[in-house]
């Protein structure tokens, strides 16, 4: 991924407003609600809300000025990741199926050293912790793993099917709630007694963004509905629901549904969605003339 404030567009000394405001016209423009089956924009669109997620965060912004996470918000490891994490160039050598990587280490700095990728699968993925299980190999070392999960499937848990070099395919547990780059390390689960060090990587959602256990959305709402009031549909990583638009909602309100967030713990808490009431002015010529004459007489030449 290319350097986060290249993606922006702004400099890197940029402070919190010029980023802020980069990020708010580059959404605006490659939005996937203006830009409907164009699938550059929306990958762009997915690029800027990532930077900006990191961006946004005075923590991470200095974390990554000093070069301690990297342009995915992952830990840049002092220790055998030379090329910035599980993601970078010490694991430029390492296997990938069906977006899962691994490598393995006899020891520190010391020689890589690949195994057979289904008979690691095959052992890793029996079962344990978090859809994880032990794995038996003659050279002892940490394991280290990279696991690419949807945005939805963080958020809410679920499988997902990952292809064997045999053919073969295999169904992995998502445990609910994981956040990007969150690496789990699975004591003894590693080749030959040492551990298992699994990288989740969550891919950005087109519409949906995290903050915590809440799930942000920006909403178009009908300025006829913003003024009046009624009620618009809203994504959730649950499915679409209606919302209900209180008369008089400005531009930038922040609107609330409850228990549509991430799950917190264990039980049924979750977090909520919060949705950004983004007024969207007629189209229709005849209201669009209203308006123009209702405005002209309350607007200063």
């Amino acid at each position: 991924m290319a350097d986060l404030y290249q993606v922006l567009g702004v400099e890197r000394g940029a402070s919190d407003a010029d980023v802020r405001r980069a990020y708010r016209r580059l959404a605006k423009e490659l939005h996937p609600d203006r830009n409907p089956d164009d699938k550059a924009a929306e990958e762009r669109f997915k690029r800027v809300s990532s930077a900006y997620e990191i961006l946004k965060d005075k923590d991470k912004r200095r974390r990554y000025d000093r070069g301690e996470i990297d342009e995915e918000g992952r830990e840049r490891f002092a220790h055998g990741f030379p090329g910035g994490g599980f993601g970078g160039g010490g694991f430029g050598g390492g296997e990938r199926r069906g977006g899962f990587r691994y490598e393995t280490r006899t020891g520190p700095g010391g020689p890589t050293d690949f195994g057979g990728f289904e008979d690691i699968l095959s052992s890793i993925f029996g079962g344990g912790r978090a859809g994880f299980g032990a794995e038996t190999a003659s050279a002892p070392g940490d394991t280290r793993y990279e696991l690419a999960v949807d945005f939805v499937d963080a958020a809410r848990g679920g499988k997902q099917r990952v292809a064997l070099a045999d053919g073969q395919s295999l169904d992995v547990t998502i445990p609910a709630g994981v956040e990007d780059g969150q690496v789990l390390r699975l004591k003894g689960q590693g080749r030959g007694g040492g551990d298992a060090l699994v990288a989740l990587k969550v891919r950005p959602h087109a519409r949906f963004r995290r903050d915590g256990a809440n799930i942000l959305v920006d909403v178009d709402v009908p300025l006829a509905t913003a003024v009046a009031g009624g009620k618009v549909t809203v994504p959730t990583i649950d499915g679409d629901v209606a919302l209900n638009v209180p008369a008089g909602t400005n531009s930038g309100r922040t609107l609330r549904l409850r228990n549509r967030g991430v799950k917190t713990g264990k039980g049924d808490a979750r977090g909520d969605q919060l949705a950004r009431a983004m007024i969207v002015l007629p189209t229709d010529e005849a209201d669009v003339a209203t308006l123009q004459a209702w405005a002209k007489g309350r607007v200063e030449s």
